[in-house]
């Protein structure tokens, strides 16, 4: 029989773990729980994030994908390349993951990664990000008046023409209880004006089967996460970012959110050196149960603009722990 482990062997698997993953330059600037699920680094390829497109009917007849989820747009590879510096590159190698909106006001883009759980607990979400507004240039015509402020030499207009990001999980127990955990960057609200703070719905996302049964009922540029703005809510103190003066000069920021799939709650979120405890921050669960769904675990993201100018919203790498 072995000997019981101690506090002592806790400590010491502890530091030889943290040890191996700062040995890692690639995985030494995160923090993962005690098993890392998924490790995307976009350099090397998309690694399973796809467009988000609503259900079709048994016949493969896409005419009976909702309005609102014709038109997400799939992610690309990146190499965020801009008309006056070149190829910028992302923070580490040539691609990032870019999820681009059209230029379209209330036009959302959104790209996915499927997942499901072999147990529930503590789930991580981390990522090093950016956001743009899209430059404008006598070469792709980009409006520079659509919401924008004015140029003073160091708050450049493009940075009041982004609208908003969101990070958000798609999930489902074993017994058929769908829910969504979301968090949402608004930079500026419906009126182009900066809001900069961090949002959470209090409702439930409408799905496929609610607008097949008549429910809800979307448009092309609605919301799809929680159409009424009145639905919600800011948390904590608002945000700043280094947007760096320009839509070209591109500045990584780091963000980590962590949620429990065994207390369906949310527990924290840090964003630079920001952490927002999450955990009075409701799940609003759906009433009916949902088949076929079993263990879901679903991460998307999303840029949504609030100007007639594309947004964009662009991931270095992406990691996904837990503590199974």
């Amino acid at each position: 029989m072995g000997s019981p482990t101690t506090d002592a062997d806790t400590a010491i698997a502890g530091h030889l773990r943290r040890a191996m993953l700062d040995a890692d330059p690639a995985l030494s600037r995160y923090n993962p729980l005690s098993r890392i699920l998924v490790f995307d680094q976009f350099n090397s390829g998309t690694h399973g994030w796809t467009e988000l497109i609503g259900n079709h009917d048994g016949e493969g007849n896409l005419d009976t994908v909702d309005d609102h989820m014709r038109d997400f747009r799939p992610p690309q590879l990146s190499s965020c390349t801009f008309f006056d510096v070149g190829t910028h590159g992302a923070m580490t190698g040539t691609y990032a993951l870019k999820v681009a909106t059209r230029p379209v006001t209330g036009h959302t883009a959104v790209a996915i990664r499927r997942l499901t759980m072999a147990k529930k607990g503590r789930v991580q979400f981390e990522t090093y990000f950016t956001y743009k507004a899209e430059a404008a240039s006598e070469e792709n015509g980009a409006s520079t008046q659509a919401g924008a402020g004015e140029w003073d030499g160091n708050i450049h207009p493009s940075e009041q023409q982004f609208g908003a990001f969101t990070i958000a999980t798609d999930i489902c127990d074993d017994r058929g209880e769908r829910y969504h955990t979301v968090m949402r960057y608004q930079n500026t609200d419906l009126d182009n004006r900066f809001t900069r703070r961090w949002m959470y719905p209090v409702v439930p996302e409408p799905t496929p089967r609610e607008h097949l049964e008549g429910k809800v009922k979307l448009g092309p540029t609605d919301d799809f996460t929680a159409p009424n703005p009145q639905d919600w809510k800011p948390v904590g103190e608002s945000q700043s970012f280094c947007y760096n003066e320009v839509p070209t000069k591109v500045n990584w920021h780091y963000l980590r959110w962590q949620i429990d799939t065994e207390a369906r709650k949310n527990i924290e979120l840090q964003v630079n050196d920001r952490v927002y405890d999450l955990r009075d921050v409701p799940v609003p669960v759906y009433e009916e149960r949902y088949d076929s769904l079993d263990n879901l675990l679903n991460f998307y993201v999303s840029a949504r603009t609030h100007t007639g100018v594309r947004n964009f919203l662009f991931l270095d790498s992406v990691l996904v722990s837990v503590d199974w």
